[in-house]
């Protein structure tokens, strides 16, 4: 079981007094693949801090249509789900487990109160929020100026690399609710990926047959 110190580089330096709060106060959860763990801003849970599993991180649009942010998976801090401890920040963000997911779930009041009076845990805050705000412009810059085939080969080498393997149990369906676009969409460059040999597609499945032209498609 994953402790606290192997989430928090700063945990050595925190009093005593500090990290008893926070061994005090949080609590583990367990949650199963498919749950919806945290349901936008109103919705308060706390630090999540992930031992094993896999979470996702997603936005939806007022149409209904979905797009990942990012995954978490073992030893990620997410802080979204904690952002009401953060009052400038006001982000709708839903986190569904993707796998059976063991967690850490530390309140955001005793998060905050930490913070509050340790600066290596609030500049280490700082840091993994920044990063994750990276992320997010670094997927809007992918969804504004980079090809859709482009994007969908680059897609399908990351989950290959998360399930390290080739065969991807995946619907079409799912693959656009990942990528923000319209199942059609998917469902006509993955046949355009089958026709060039890239890929091979049975139900629910897509299997990837050439990971040196996903990776050459990819970086064109």
């Amino acid at each position: 079981m994953l402790g606290f110190s192997d989430f928090f580089p700063f945990w050595e330096q925190l009093t005593g007094k500090q990290r008893e709060e926070i061994e005090k106060h949080a609590f583990l959860r367990t949650v199963e693949k498919g749950e919806i763990i945290h349901n936008g801003s109103n919705d308060c849970l706390g630090l999540l801090l992930v031992c094993s599993g896999q979470l996702r991180a997603y936005i939806v649009s007022e149409e209904g249509r979905e797009i990942t942010v990012y995954r978490l998976c073992e030893r990620d801090i997410c802080l979204l789900s904690a952002s009401c401890m953060m009052q400038s920040i006001q982000f709708d963000i839903t986190i569904e487990a993707e796998k059976d997911t063991q967690m850490w779930v530390i309140p955001p009041e005793i998060y905050r109160k930490v913070m509050e009076t340790s600066a290596p845990a609030a500049n280490y805050t700082n840091q993994i929020m920044g990063d994750r705000f990276s992320e997010v412009m670094w997927l809007l810059e992918q969804i504004m100026w980079k090809s859709f085939d482009k994007r969908l080969a680059g897609f399908l080498l990351e989950e290959s690399g998360l399930e390290d393997s080739a065969s991807l149990k995946m619907t079409h369906e799912k693959i656009a609710n990942h990528m923000g676009t319209a199942r059609e969409v998917v469902t006509r460059m993955l046949r355009y990926f089958q026709k060039e040999g890239l890929v091979k597609l049975t139900r629910g499945t897509v299997e990837i047959l050439d990971f040196k032209g996903l990776h050459q498609l990819q970086d064109s």
